[in-house]
């Protein structure tokens, strides 16, 4: 496709290497940034680069490296918060703490608009699903963009993994349950953005991941 409709631009950010991605529809130029955990020069640069108009952030879970500078840029940039799922308040409450624990700046924030499963954000003229997908944190949430069959899945799973479940609310059945419920179903040739490490698809992840693999559980 000689122009898709959406382009994405991932901006590793933080001392953890948090994949953070600047969305934007390619007939508006207006964009999104989904998890901006730190690094703000950075994401400027890049926001700048591709002439894009920032007009909300999106977050998908509370951890500090995915939104630890979401309320400072936020303010900055003045645009809206949408995301995560209200589930994740305790952890955006504990921003700053977690902060100096990981030697990144952070601070709470109140979103402008919580997120629930079957909800719908926009970017531009672009329109993206939102899919509920506790376990990592019991808010976390997923982007999935149907025409591009691109999933911008945070932490719940990863290139040959899956999220970590012994953070305070985590769990593990919950995480195996949202993998294999609301993400596989979106299909195999749907490629997704990993919060760390490389992208992959999800019918590469049924065929060869240790933890949620077909064979693995016996399906």
């Amino acid at each position: 496709m000689a122009n898709p409709p959406l382009r994405a631009a991932i901006v590793p950010v933080t001392p953890l290497q948090q994949n953070c991605s600047l969305l934007w529809c390619t007939e508006t130029m207006r964009g999104a940034f989904v998890d901006p955990g730190g690094d703000l020069e950075r994401l400027r640069a890049a926001r700048d680069e591709h002439g894009v108009t920032i007009e909300k952030i999106l977050i998908t879970h509370g951890h500090i490296d995915h939104c630890g500078a979401a309320g400072e840029f936020a303010k900055e940039l003045g645009v809206p918060i949408e995301g995560p799922h209200e589930a994740d308040r305790f952890w955006i409450a504990r921003l700053e703490d977690d902060g100096r624990r990981y030697n990144v700046r952070g601070a709470p924030f109140e979103p402008d608009r919580w997120l629930v499963n079957g909800d719908q954000v926009t970017v531009g003229n672009l329109v993206l699903d939102v899919y509920h997908c506790p376990g990592h944190t019991p808010g976390h949430v997923v982007f999935h963009h149907a025409p591009s069959k691109l999933a911008i899945v945070g932490d719940v799973l990863f290139q040959g993994s899956i999220g970590r479940t012994d953070f305070p609310l985590g769990n593990h059945q919950d995480l195996i349950d949202a993998i294999t419920t609301r993400l596989w179903p979106l299909g195999g040739d749907t490629v997704f953005v990993p919060g760390h490490g490389p992208a992959s698809n999800f019918a590469h992840e049924r065929r060869t991941n240790p933890f949620v693999g077909d064979a693995v559980l016996g399906r």
